[in-house]
């Protein structure tokens, strides 16, 4: 049986009969509403009874048959016209005729990337919203623009099939879109006024490496061991599985809104209870991020738990219990009575501060019990150690909270589907365990599962907006990010497909981190041909990971595009580094994409540029524009060798072009950190 029958029977729940007319599928890419790409020979598949026909005629005026193979797989290709539509095309297959409605010829593109990607047009309020959310979302009644979102999935072999349908954009569908995907292509249907079909695939706190196929990151050594593991897998895989289909689930495809993950019952409630017996629970030392323990990548719903021992003179005062930032919600109990909680999305960096009343604490011995809720990347109770404690309202001392918890999990979310262990007999603990955990933070399982199924479906091009996951490896992403754009231009069988990015924003990262060079990285990978990059260095925002302003993110893709990939003369990207020169004692800058002159900005911080003598000791630098060209300097450094510009973690922009469109951090020197 081959790889799209088995996984449209899953998502259909159909028979695993194909012999008779029932049989006829189309792979989910197909339905009503969907764009395809102008003027190629776009291919059409699915599912049929082995050795019949299937006649295909498109209201453009195209018409042709194919025979179903021995193994119940089919394919045509339809010759496309240039944009238009609306169209229809029906497909008859023994006596069943289906028909596509209300299609579109037009431009297509993949959306793919970590949470910046997949953040919606209405944002996860209150902590990350969206810069002119509500007018956007009210004025998005564009039915020319079509929307296709590949539900979350993960698989450690590549699937023939996903889940998802083509919507056309309005103020009902759009709220839960990507709000970078939804302003690219409004920008693109804009400036071409055609059909525009945007198909997002994306995963929030993912690597590069899960996106990419085994085929291409063996490429690496580095992934030899990994790869092997995923490999070794593949059989545990449906053992795990199986176990886990033994509990009931809670689905969550079609939950929308912030309160939707509000009121789930995991069959936990009696967590809480100061009585509760959790003598076998295990331990687990806190704050931490839970991956960083043995739980590894889980997302889903674990109970802590502890035993505090409190003077007796605090006895009925009120008390204040402090966690820290929880990633993703909570609710947390004192004696079994809820005292607080946040159990809507965009909170994970917000501290939890609950108020004790005086009247729980009628004992020496309180028992904290806290419901954290994970549904993507680093999951947990995971501050700073000092941000734990408790301590009566008003007055200075404290008891320190940090160190061991127990713990238990009663819930594991796998794409959009919990399933339910609750806490009798705390089943989680004879979970099969695996070479390596299946997740989709696992190298491989994206592209396997959220990107496979779209092959070979036509499309014009890629943008993509990830990174921040890879933050720690810079060097290693320089040869990830190239070796990506290639493996999908090969699986798309698109050897030139364009490839537009976004660079990370500067940000605050919760450890020390250098972001810079994993921009640099970035900035790198421009040696590909028919790659651009949108730079954001002036409008991220250091205490969020998650800028607002997705609208100028995805006007500067656009801009790519229009230039890039459709030919509009303008100008698409800020001032590149191109070469230096020393005149003196004095460096001078030129850079591509300078337009007709370089912009200096103010700013409070300084210019942003450094220099370096013969000692590499980098200094504040002068810097003068000089119409495309900048001169850098420093009186006190005699004999220069290099400068950099916005080399830090969370600089600021000051260096733009006569478009507005800022520069990306650069340096001149390849010296070691």
């Amino acid at each position: 049986m081959n790889r799209l029958l088995i996984a449209l029977l899953i998502i259909t729940g159909a028979s695993p009969v194909i012999a008779d007319q029932n049989a006829f599928r189309l792979a989910p890419l197909f339905t009503d509403n969907m764009v395809l790409q102008q003027q190629r020979e776009a291919p059409l598949w699915g599912l049929g009874t082995p050795g019949s026909n299937i006649a295909v005629r498109a209201s453009w005026g195209i018409r042709t048959v194919t025979t179903v193979k021995p193994d119940g797989s089919w394919m045509v290709r339809l010759a496309t016209p240039t944009a238009g539509g609306p169209y229809e095309i029906s497909l008859a297959h023994d006596d069943t005729t289906f028909i596509l409605r209300n299609v579109l010829i037009g431009e297509v593109w993949l959306c793919s990337g970590q949470s910046n990607m997949e953040m919606p047009l209405q944002g996860w309020p209150p902590g990350d919203t969206i810069l002119g959310s509500a007018e956007a979302i009210r004025t998005s009644a564009l039915p020319a623009i079509r929307l296709f979102n590949v539900r979350r999935a993960f698989s450690a072999t590549p699937e023939a099939a996903c889940e998802g349908t083509w919507v056309e954009s309005s103020p009902m569908t759009t709220p839960t879109f990507s709000a970078t995907a939804f302003f690219f292509g409004k920008h693109l249907y804009d400036s071409l006024k055609v059909p525009i079909g945007l198909i997002l695939s994306s995963w929030g706190g993912t690597a590069i490496e899960s996106w990419m196929s085994a085929e291409y990151l063996s490429r690496l050594p580095q992934y030899d061991t990994t790869l092997q593991k995923v490999r070794l897998s593949r059989a545990g895989m449906k053992v795990l599985q199986d176990w886990l289909n033994r509990f009931p689930t809670i689905d969550m495809r079609d939950a929308k809104g912030a309160d939707r993950w509000k009121g789930l019952s995991f069959r936990d409630e009696a967590c809480a209870s100061a009585a509760f017996r959790d003598s076998a629970w295990r331990e687990m030392r806190l704050p931490v991020i839970w991956e960083r323990t043995g739980l590894g990548e889980f997302d889903g719903v674990v109970w802590f738990r502890k035993q505090v021992d409190i003077p007796r003179d605090w006895l009925h005062e009120d008390l204040v219990l402090e966690l820290g930032p929880i990633d993703d919600m909570d609710i947390t109990f004192v004696n079994g009575v809820k005292v607080g909680s946040q159990e809507g999305e965009g909170f994970w960096r917000t501290d939890r501060i609950y108020r004790v009343p005086g009247q729980l604490v009628d004992t020496t011995v309180l028992e904290i019990a806290v419901r954290v809720m994970d549904t993507q990347g680093g999951g947990g109770i995971w501050g700073e150690p000092t941000a734990l404690t408790l301590h009566p309202e008003g007055k200075h001392e404290r008891i320190d909270l940090a160190g061991i918890w127990k713990f238990l999990p009663v819930a594991e979310l796998r794409g959009d589907r919990f399933y339910v262990f609750g806490a009798t007999d705390e089943p989680f603990w004879h979970r099969p365990r695996l070479p390596v955990e299946p997740s989709a933070y696992l190298p491989t399982t994206l592209y396997n599962a959220m990107i496979s199924p779209l092959l070979p479906f036509s499309i014009r091009g890629t943008i993509w907006y990830q990174g921040e996951s890879n933050v720690d490896s810079p060097a290693l992403y320089r040869s990830l990010l190239p070796l990506m754009i290639t493996n999908w231009r090969s699986s798309f069988q698109l050897p030139e497909m364009p490839f537009y990015y976004v660079q990370i924003a500067p940000f605050e990262y919760d450890k020390p981190a250098q972001s810079q060079y994993l921009r640099e990285s970035q900035l790198r990978s421009l040696s590909l041909e028919n790659t651009g990059m949108a730079v954001t260095l002036d409008i991220g925002k250091a205490k969020n990971i998650h800028p607002p302003n997705k609208d100028e993110v995805g006007r500067r893709l656009a801009l790519c595009a229009l230039a890039k990939t459709y030919g509009h003369r303008i100008q698409y990207s800020g001032p590149l580094f191109l070469s230096m020169k020393r005149e003196g004692q004095r460096l001078v800058l030129s850079f591509d994409s300078a337009g007709k002159k370089l912009i200096l900005r103010k700013s409070a911080a300084g210019n942003g540029f450094q220099i370096a003598g013969a000692d590499r000791g980098f200094k504040d630098a002068n810097v003068s524009v000089r119409g495309d060209r900048l001169v850098v300097w420093r009186p006190d450094i005699r004999d220069p060798q290099a400068t950099r510009y916005a080399f830090t973690n969370v600089p600021e922009a000051t260096l733009f072009n006569s478009a507005g469109l800022p520069a990306s951090s650069f340096r001149t020197d390849d010296w070691e950190k």
